[in-house]
């Protein structure tokens, strides 16, 4: 066996993909190694190969602890500030005003070359979009760096001038915070990036309608639900976003391609157009024809064309990397358990069959059975890691990494835009009065 690993080697090399596959030959070994009598060769297999894969398997420990202490070093640097937007009584603009700032926000500096990313510790910045229900009263907040202040106010009141910006204290340093009761998950799509959900643009938001009062607007129905909470209670939801380099490692197990490949976001979706086209992409420089001659066309059916359709629109906008948690917490009496069940479902109004959807997962979502869970023990320490999670806004590093994914502009502002006239929530905060300069001819 020792003879055969080392012609391996002789052959293909240890480094690219010669050491991958290599890697996998020494998996199909051990696979051999069940029966008893090649145990013992299997083990001086990696006895003898020791001073190879130690050294390797360290480096990339090592390289792996390094990258993510100068990225941990640089954030801990970083001064945040936390906005809140009051919105004025009026507000006329469609989600595509808001849809405006996210493209104008998408923007990706100090990564640009490799000694900012894995020597100076530079990550790109990103940005959580909040809304906070505190005993029903409804507050919309932006967290951001302070160097990035400027530009977030310039981009809101270019398309909201009404709205007012205040620097607000930070609500989840509230000594009324009590993780002991609540409940809280993460929020990922179920199916590949490139479907999109049910947007604004699907609800006819993005079209002139006559009346206000004829807009369908699906945000509605979770302000709603948050201005329905009572005394003691309190939901917090954060969108945390950065620009997206159309490039990730393939885990989820929907992906297309090996565990070492990578698929960006748009070669994603090419390939799913491929795939409802029924087409070959290696083909697709020279024309199919049928045994007879005749060229061969691939007839959708109307809703293959619809989801079609989706996929195009939506690789079209700007992507974002996203990751969205939310909390509902309350003191001991009043904690409601029905909104849990409402939380796992907060966006259903941007729900498609056919296309995509949000679903829960993480934190609470684990601890499905009583054995999983001795005497809430692992859910007590989660709580804790769930809450502080939340308060550093940590979602794309350490120590609270999570896998995103990638939504565009166009479902950002679906999911986040200041409502018009059409929302009647009476919680909802909103300026009583407006602001205008005075005349210019008025009497000194």
């Amino acid at each position: 066996m020792i003879t055969r690993v080392i012609t391996y080697i002789e052959n293909f090399g240890i480094t690219g993909s010669g050491f991958l596959s290599f890697i996998f030959f020494i998996l199909i070994l051990w696979a051999e190694s069940l029966r008893p009598e090649t145990i013992a060769d299997t083990i001086q297999v990696f006895v003898t190969l020791a001073p190879i894969w130690i050294p390797i398997a360290l480096g990339a420990w090592g390289w792996h602890v390094w990258v993510e202490y100068i990225r941990a070093r640089t954030i801990s640097k970083m001064e945040n500030v936390l906005l809140e937007i009051k919105l004025p009584r009026e507000i006329e603009k469609t989600p595509l005003a808001m849809e405006t700032i996210f493209s104008t926000l998408h923007r990706r500096p100090g990564e640009s070359t490799f000694i900012k990313r894995y020597i100076n510790g530079n990550v790109r910045p990103w940005w959580s979009f909040e809304i906070v229900s505190i005993e029903g009263e409804i507050h919309f907040f932006i967290w951001t760096r302070k160097d990035f202040r400027r530009l977030i106010e310039a981009d809101i009141y270019a398309q909201y001038p009404n709205i007012e910006i205040f620097e607000a204290s930070d609500y989840t340093r509230s000594p009324n915070v009590n993780p002991k009761f609540m409940w809280g998950l993460d929020y990922t799509l179920d199916r590949e990036d490139a479907y999109p959900i049910r947007t604004y643009i699907d609800y006819g938001l993005h079209e002139t309608q006559p009346k206000e009062e004829q807009k369908v607007d699906p945000f509605v129905s979770v302000l709603e639900f948050l201005g329905s909470l009572g005394k003691g209670e309190q939901l917090w939801f954060q969108i945390m976003i950065r620009v997206n380099r159309d490039s990730k490692w393939i885990e989820k197990k929907h992906k297309k391609g090996t565990v070492f490949g990578k698929i960006g976001w748009q070669e994603e979706a090419k390939n799913l157009i491929n795939d409802l086209m029924k087409r070959d992409p290696k083909t697709l420089g020279s024309s199919q024809f049928s045994p007879s001659g005749f060229p061969i066309f691939t007839t959708l059916s109307p809703g293959e064309q619809e989801e079609l359709k989706a996929i195009e629109r939506s690789v079209t906008k700007l992507g974002y990397d996203c990751g969205m948690r939310a909390i509902y917490m309350a003191d001991q009496p009043n904690f409601n358990a029905s909104c849990i069940y409402s939380l796992i479902y907060f966006f259903k109004p941007f729900w498609s069959n056919k296309l995509n959807r949000f679903v829960g997962t993480r934190w609470g979502m684990k601890y499905d059975y009583p054995w999983q869970d001795f005497k809430d023990m692992r859910w007590d320490r989660d709580r804790r890691r769930l809450l502080d999670a939340y308060k550093r806004r940590s979602y794309f590093h350490e120590p609270y990494k999570t896998l995103h994914f990638v939504m565009n502009t166009e479902e950002l502002a679906t999911i986040y835009h200041f409502p018009g006239q059409v929302a009647q929530t009476p919680t909802l905060g909103k300026i009583q009065s407006t602001k205008a300069e005075a005349p210019p001819n008025l009497p000194v």
